[in-house]
């Protein structure tokens, strides 16, 4: 009987149009993805849990190293004037528009300015930025920045006038108002002046009040992306495999899925709303992994060292190289009753000294032994910059070296 069958499937295979490998590959196309449409929104992971080994970072919840897509923040933007500076404000001359602003201010509260010129010099042109988060409701309060668009020399006690905030599509989000509050500070005298900080930008602490909602959608969202923080093909896999194993005990099925090494793809069940889904998975924690990496500042003499980096074993000399030249010139006599001359012979003197030179051997399994092998050098961090570069163009540092 088992001949029979094997001998009229050899014969189908034979007569079909497709040969046997093109009927496997169609048959395992339709058992997974059928395209790239379709594995975007795939969610659920194919296979069972990984076998990674145990990552060397530090424990931590889905929330804080990866953030819901299904809703963003947008960009406000406007134009207001700051009034009430104590003479620090916009020189008309140099900023005609602020004048203008003026004039069309008090044209809307009902006040003729026709002739003459304005010369206040208390009012300040500024341009306000703010970001609209997801899922506010009219009536919400965000914070503002201000920022001065013309020549004013501090924005220190003003007080922004009410200032419509749009956004990408050119609507009216959110208005703004209130005291400006700035870090920095500018003193002046005749012939000394000191700044501080910024005293042109500043903030208005929930100086701005949300009229306008932006729909997202969320109740009616089945299928949600996770993104994260910092991408890794590690973390993502962990990620999925820590949320389907919740889920399997939570929901009796697999909902997530990893697409990438930024995204996680998830799929809800129809039992539960989006944010009770959210507030479950977000708060599973998982061992995070990240690439070794250093990175320096040449401005700053900044040094971050990752935890995964090491060093093979390298012999490193590191000192400052002097080198000193004298010019001693000196005379020379001619021997008594002869008939030479007096002359001056050159005579130079060169020393070459390394005194703070010293040779050290750089084995770094851990950070700690690297870190340890560094300070035995008594370098300072410009010192570490040049040695950590030297030793990634020999090809004995392990990790990526980003300089900024």
């Amino acid at each position: 009987m088992m001949r029979r069958l094997a001998i009229l499937l050899a014969a189908l295979l034979a007569a079909s149009p497709l040969g046997a490998a093109d009927m496997l590959e169609g048959g395992a196309r339709r058992g997974g993805y059928a395209g790239e449409g379709e594995m975007r929104y795939a969610a659920v992971s194919q296979g069972g849990p990984s076998a990674l080994p145990s990552g060397s970072g530090p424990v931590s919840r889905i929330k804080d190293i990866a953030q819901l897509q299904a809703a963003r923040d947008n960009q406000l933007v406007g134009y207001g004037l700051v009034i009430g500076l104590q003479g620090s404000g916009d020189g008309l001359r140099n900023a005609p528009f602020t004048e203008q602003s003026i004039r069309a201010m008090l044209e809307n509260l009902g006040i003729a300015t026709e002739g003459g010129r304005a010369r206040a010099t208390n009012v300040a042109a500024v341009i306000v930025t703010a970001n609209l988060p997801p899922f506010v409701k009219s009536g919400s309060r965000i914070d503002v920045t201000v920022s001065s668009l013309g020549d004013a020399s501090s924005l220190a006690g003003g007080t922004l006038v009410m200032t419509p905030l749009r956004a990408a599509d050119g609507e009216i989000y959110a208005v703004a108002q209130g005291p400006v509050i700035v870090s920095g500070f500018q003193a002046q005298g005749q012939a000394e002046q000191v700044t501080q900080g910024v005293p042109t930008s500043g903030r208005v602490p929930n100086g701005a009040i949300i009229e306008r909602e932006v729909p997202d959608g969320f109740q009616g969202l089945t299928g949600m992306v996770l993104q994260l923080r910092n991408p890794d093909f590690s973390t993502a896999i962990r990620i999925t495999d820590a949320i389907n194993k919740f889920a399997e005990l939570r929901y009796g099925k697999r909902v997530a899925g990893e697409q990438d090494a930024r995204t996680v793809i998830l799929q809800r069940p129809a039992d539960i709303t989006p944010a009770r889904f959210v507030a479950e998975i977000e708060n599973l924690q998982i061992q995070s992994d990240t690439p070794a990496r250093v990175v320096v500042d040449e401005r700053t003499g900044t040094i971050v060292i990752g935890q995964d980096v090491k060093i093979a074993r390298v012999a490193i000399s590191h000192g400052a190289l002097t080198v000193r030249i004298t010019e001693m010139p000196r005379v020379v006599q001619p021997e008594p009753f002869s008939d030479g001359e007096t002359a001056v012979e050159p005579f130079t003197a060169i020393e070459v000294e390394r005194p703070d030179s010293k040779v050290a051997i750089l084995d770094g399994p851990d950070l700690q032994t690297l870190v340890a092998g560094l300070n035995r050098l008594g370098v300072k961090p410009d010192g570490v910059i040049a040695i950590l570069q030297g030793i990634k163009s020999a090809g004995a540092l392990q990790a990526e070296l980003v300089v900024q």
